[in-house]
């Protein structure tokens, strides 16, 4: 199997799904809403995404955005294209990170996405190109300890139906809430409040897919005491009506 590279369009649909080899997700223009598992993140101009090989995770985008996507076939295609910057690129494949591009590896990235990506021979040497460039110390990790997105989500979910406050994030990550949003804005791209809404109506997606439970009652469950309100929220974030996405399931 060989890499790919494409040049996508995500629009307001959302798309949950894994596949058996890494990916690398560029942002070109528009903010793409990304899940990796369980963690909120948004890949920007200048910003990419790692999926490990076989990563579960549900993306998509309110406003529309695009992205060049590096398919990385293999493990075995790694150690054979990559040479001496193979362990280093296995490395940088085998955890989800949010990495931001130097402006070198922007100009390389928007090199390709303007070149013919169904050529055979700039497919294979621009995936090399890009693997190789991220090996580099110009492009790491936004640094410091990520914050406790499993003790976030934790607390969402015991307190879905209540009021919640981004204060209560800060206290149990430790820091104070001007801390705590340039955190978010590093870490995912979004603000704490973008994130809290979104854990409250990923909820709710779940309850509607996976219960009978009425889309009132769901509205209540997840903190929304309007199911007018509840509903355009859910249009929003998914692009579809409570009813249609329970349809659709």
């Amino acid at each position: 199997m060989s890499p790919t590279l494409t040049l996508r369009h995500y629009l307001e649909a959302p798309i949950a799904h894994s596949h058996d080899h890494a990916q690398l997700v560029f942002g070109l223009s528009g903010h793409l809403d990304l899940e990796v598992d369980g963690r909120g993140s948004q890949v920007r101009e200048s910003s990419v995404m790692v999926l490990p090989f076989s990563t579960h995770h549900a993306c998509g985008s309110r406003d529309g955005s695009r992205c060049l996507v590096l398919d990385v076939p293999t493990e075995h295609w790694v150690l054979q294209s990559l040479g001496e910057h193979a362990d280093a690129s296995r490395r940088l494949l085998d955890q989800p990170a949010r990495l931001v591009l130097d402006p070198r590896q922007s100009q390389l990235v928007q090199w390709l996405a303007h070149s013919p990506v169904d050529d055979p021979l700039i497919v294979q040497q621009g995936a090399v190109l890009l693997l190789a460039s991220l090996n580099y110390p110009q492009a790491q990790p936004l640094p410091g300890r990520r914050l406790p997105y499993a003790a976030f989500n934790a607390h969402i979910e015991r307190h879905a139906a209540h009021p919640l406050q981004v204060a209560d994030l800060a206290r149990i990550a430790g820091l104070s809430v001007a801390r705590l949003h340039a955190r978010f804005m590093a870490e995912c791209g979004q603000t704490p409040m973008d994130y809290l809404r979104s854990r409250r109506l990923h909820m709710a997606l779940g309850l509607l897919r996976g219960t009978p439970l009425a889309i009132g009652e769901i509205a209540e469950r997840v903190g929304y005491a309007s199911q007018s309100a509840f509903s355009a929220a859910m249009l929003r974030e998914f692009g579809a009506s409570p009813n249609a996405l329970r349809r659709a399931n």
